[in-house]
């Protein structure tokens, strides 16, 4: 009975209108969020670290919380210096959902496009990485599934739980979960509410991969910065062809695989990554 409380605060979420989460302060350069805490990681400052910051209420996801992440995403993104960003909860939850949907009515959410502001983190064009550490359930396994990467820390347990409450994913979850893990897990999970641990998400192809708790987060940043080495158009570039393998055939996606990557050689990046190549140095990109 408690495993079923836990599912049923973690479920479905943030109501747009009428229910939003108390006051929240807008992004600015040195100013702190209400809900998340935003700054610059990496020896050179070119990760962007946002952190899910609702500890009592296991990072519930609120409208307010949605709203504030999405504007440290469009900061980021608007950052020449960042070349990757890196999402994370906190040690016992990565993301849930709260309850306040529970007074929400079809009018509400057919006319309020109900949770159609979560989908600016799948319009990112750079790279974002999900450091998962303990439960990522309901709309916290969708928000890491945007994402797209994801580390989970030893203890970290994924689930699409909606069924238990009279519902269904209603931010991808139905969607990206199959297509990361195959129709029959995903149909078992979505239809019985059953978690999965860490190690059952790596080998099934949720989480590329798994680490200490202590050390998830340093993790990700580090891939983050090895990902900002790297040519940030080119890397825009790579991500969408990967990306696309999700939307197209494989006729149309090889297309426009093909036509990204004679694009690079419209680039001074590709010229330089090639030079350097030849020439047996580190490439010095410049993002041109």
């Amino acid at each position: 009975m408690a495993a079923l409380r836990v599912l049923l605060s973690c479920v479905r979420g943030p109501l747009r209108p009428p229910v939003r989460c108390p006051a929240w302060r807008p992004f600015a350069s040195g100013a702190n969020f209400e809900y998340i805490i935003a700054e610059k990681r990496g020896k050179n400052n070119t990760v962007g670290l946002i952190q899910l910051n609702r500890p009592k209420a296991l990072n519930a996801l609120c409208d307010g919380l949605i709203d504030e992440l999405n504007q440290a995403l469009k900061t980021f993104e608007e950052d020449p210096a960042v070349g990757a960003i890196v999402l994370t909860g906190g040690d016992k939850a990565f993301a849930a959902d709260i309850k306040e949907m529970q007074n929400l009515s079809f009018q509400d959410c057919y006319s309020s496009k109900f949770l159609k502001h979560w989908d600016h983190l799948t319009q990112v064009k750079k790279p974002v990485i999900a450091a998962v550490n303990g439960y990522a359930f309901g709309g916290g396994c969708e928000l890491a599934m945007m994402c797209d990467i994801i580390y989970a820390g030893e203890k970290a347990q994924f689930a699409q739980p909606e069924i238990l409450i009279g519902t269904i994913p209603g931010a991808g979850g139905t969607q990206r979960l199959t297509r990361a893990v195959g129709k029959s897990l995903a149909m078992e999970m979505v239809l019985t509410g059953d978690r999965i641990s860490a190690q059952d998400a790596k080998q099934a192809g949720l989480v590329s991969k798994i680490c200490p708790v202590e050390t998830l987060v340093e993790e990700a940043i580090q891939c983050a910065e090895k990902i900002a080495s790297n040519s940030k158009i080119v890397v825009a570039m790579a991500k969408e062809s990967v990306n696309a393998a999700f939307e197209m055939t494989l006729t149309e996606g090889s297309k426009l695989e093909k036509k990204l990557f004679y694009s690079t050689f419209a680039t001074d990046d590709r010229k330089e990554g090639m030079t350097a190549f030849v020439e047996k140095r580190k490439a010095n990109f410049k993002d041109q």
